[in-house]
């Protein structure tokens, strides 16, 4: 792991971004669509880079759980990993991280899966059954094979199971059944097609966390001057990014005589983010408006007496408010 930034001398934003994988390749690609291009260094073996553009910041090029203990220990700034790495490398996380946004990748869930075997065990309660029968007859513990150690404790816990051991999972840990090394397993899954293939079923109640790659921002650094203004740039471009994706700019000319009728259009005020401008130039209307409310407002505004309505995609909308940064801010002492 490498060394916390020095405390003294070194202004630098440090961004923790996957090393290798689809998770670095959509990393890459979720920072390039906000207008921020990642460089890495001499080569792919070089595990520093920079913001293309952007100044005070310094990219390091980690493994998903690294980056979460980096985060933790205030050794980066900000980072892009999962939620899952996050949940069962800080028990306490809301004390030491804030996740800002997810990001639309690396979508995995934890669940709790039995042997389709065990045909009359559906749920966690009937879990606890099987692990106190389990105990008397046979004398021993109900194994469960994971990497998840904590999530699955606290999740035990929280539906009253505790008569268990864990079985650290370090290879394929829908495996384990079939090997012998244990009875039931949590782990990760997108499809749920490989435990199925390995005779395994989830619980109905054994979801224990839907995760996907956050873009995470330390409590625990030390975020001066320059980190807040590089801070400020980076989560200004990536809102921006944000609300352009999601949302379409709206343009309504007017008929040749008399105006749209813009008090009566009942979908206006649903369908009108803050940053759009409710008049254009000559009478024109100019509004942004979210996806799924397109063609409602389209339809409302040529019932109002629009003689056209345009619909176009916008590349970046950008506004004096910054929410991700000032929801940040709001978490750290004050400079």
């Amino acid at each position: 792991m490498a060394d916390a930034p020095k405390r003294e001398g070194n202004e630098k934003l440090v961004l923790a971004v996957p090393s290798k994988g689809r998770l670095q390749e959509n990393a890459s690609a979720f920072f390039a669509r906000a207008g921020l291009k990642l460089a890495q260094g001499s080569g792919t073996r070089d595990y520093r880079g920079r913001l293309v553009g952007v100044p005070n910041v310094e990219v390091r090029y980690l493994s998903a759980s690294e980056i979460a203990s980096q985060l933790a220990s205030g050794s980066a700034h900000l980072g892009v990993t999962g939620e899952d790495l996050i949940r069962e490398t800080l028990p306490e996380a809301s004390g030491q991280v804030e996740l800002l946004t997810p990001l639309g990748f690396g979508q995995a869930t934890v669940v709790v899966a039995v042997p389709q075997a065990w045909i009359d065990v559906r749920a966690m309660s009937d879990l606890d059954e099987v692990a106190s029968d389990m105990r008397i007859r046979q004398g021993k513990r109900l194994r469960i094979a994971t990497k998840y150690v904590n999530l699955t404790r606290r999740f035990f816990a929280n539906h009253g199971v505790a008569d268990y051991r864990i079985v650290e999972s370090l290879g394929a840990t829908e495996g384990a059944p079939a090997a012998g090394s244990a009875e039931i397993v949590v782990d990760i899954t997108t499809t749920g097609a490989t435990l199925s293939a390995n005779a395994l079923k989830i619980l109905d109640d054994g979801t224990i966390l839907r995760s996907e790659a956050n873009l995470v921002a330390s409590l625990k650094a030390e975020w001066g001057g320059a980190q807040r203004n590089a801070l400020r740039t980076l989560l200004g471009r990536i809102a921006a990014e944000e609300r352009a994706r999601t949302s379409r700019e709206v343009r309504a000319g007017p008929p040749a005589n008399g105006d749209i009728d813009i008090a009566g259009i009942s979908a206006l005020h649903d369908a009108t983010l803050p940053y759009g401008a409710p008049l254009g130039r000559d009478g024109e209307i100019v509004l942004h408006c979210p996806v799924d409310a397109v063609f409602d407002l389209t339809d409302a505004l040529v019932a109002a007496g629009a003689i056209s309505v345009s619909v176009r995609q916008i590349d970046y909308a950008f506004t004096a408010e910054n929410p991700l940064f000032d929801r940040l801010i709001g978490r750290l002492p004050a400079s």
